[in-house]
């Protein structure tokens, strides 16, 4: 519970009380208070169920609330308006909210949260959908990774990305896709227990990283504007320096995480083969 008070007293009040001067509103909002609710309800459920910290331990909850927290900040503060004028700011809420937010929350394991969230007659079906092969197949690496590919590279085309600095509802739908794909992609990566689903992680990793620094390549060596909408003059970059400037930082920290996450896997994934061996020798 006082992680939750803390959550709160973390919105940027002056997001809420001035959208306008922060580029927020309650499309970015009220998803954000709508998880949180969720979330809390299905811990609480659960734990008058089975006992405080059975299913989801404290960590996560602390975990998740971190997360989200990041998320509300990112989405709700004054960087959401530097966002209309500088591609780079962009870039710096957006992976931050996909590489670091979105992790964080699904160690969480807001997925049993949620599940407890929904009413008893409901539960039985939530459960059924989650062990179905639709779903089986978008949370396997393979379908995880396609689903980043089409999001990340959708949002970056210009007519998409352009239409979202104009429309408040659409910049709501590309930041909640950036991190409903994000969660998906992380939960894919970060509960593979055998081996071979550490193979299969880690091959997500590295083509993740692959694509995300072609598309971070483009725009960095590009001498043309992909996005006239930005208006530049921040920072004391023109459009062209703030656009090759948002390049670098999908390039160098982005790629760096994954290329950290990737050598997690690895090491796991030798650690695991090493002990299976071990047994059969």
């Amino acid at each position: 519970m006082k992680f939750f008070a803390i959550l709160l007293m973390l919105i940027p009040t002056s997001a809420l009380a001035h959208p306008d001067d922060t580029g927020s509103d309650p499309l970015v909002l009220v998803p954000l208070l709508a998880a949180v609710g969720l979330y809390l309800a299905g811990a609480l459920r659960l734990w008058s169920a089975a006992g405080r910290g059975r299913g989801v331990r404290m960590l996560h909850l602390a975990l998740f609330a971190i997360g989200i927290a990041l998320a509300a900040g990112l989405l709700l503060s004054r960087l959401s308006h530097l966002t209309t004028l500088l591609l780079s700011a962009h870039m710096i809420q957006h992976f931050a909210l996909m590489l670091i937010a979105a992790p964080l929350m699904v160690l969480g394991r807001p997925g049993i949260a949620a599940l407890w969230a929904l009413p008893r007659r409901w539960r039985a079906g939530g459960a059924r959908v989650v062990v179905s092969r639709a779903w089986q197949a978008l949370v396997h690496p393979l379908g995880a990774w396609i689903i980043y590919f089409v999001v990340l590279w959708g949002w970056h085309l210009p007519p998409l990305h352009q239409a979202a600095l104009r429309s408040d509802a659409v910049h709501a739908a590309q930041h909640f896709s950036f991190l409903g794909a994000a969660m998906l992609f992380w939960h894919a990566v970060l509960s593979r227990p055998r081996a071979e689903g550490h193979a299969g992680a880690f091959m997500a990793v590295f083509a993740t990283a692959v694509q995300s620094c072609a598309l971070a390549a483009l725009l960095t060596t590009s001498q043309v504007i992909w996005y006239p909408a930005y208006q530049g003059g921040a920072w004391g970059l023109d459009r062209l320096q703030d656009q090759q400037l948002g390049g670098l930082i999908m390039w160098v920290p982005c790629c760096a995480i994954f290329i950290g996450t990737g050598v997690a896997l690895m090491a796991r994934l030798l650690a695991e083969t090493e002990r299976r061996l071990q047994r059969n020798s």
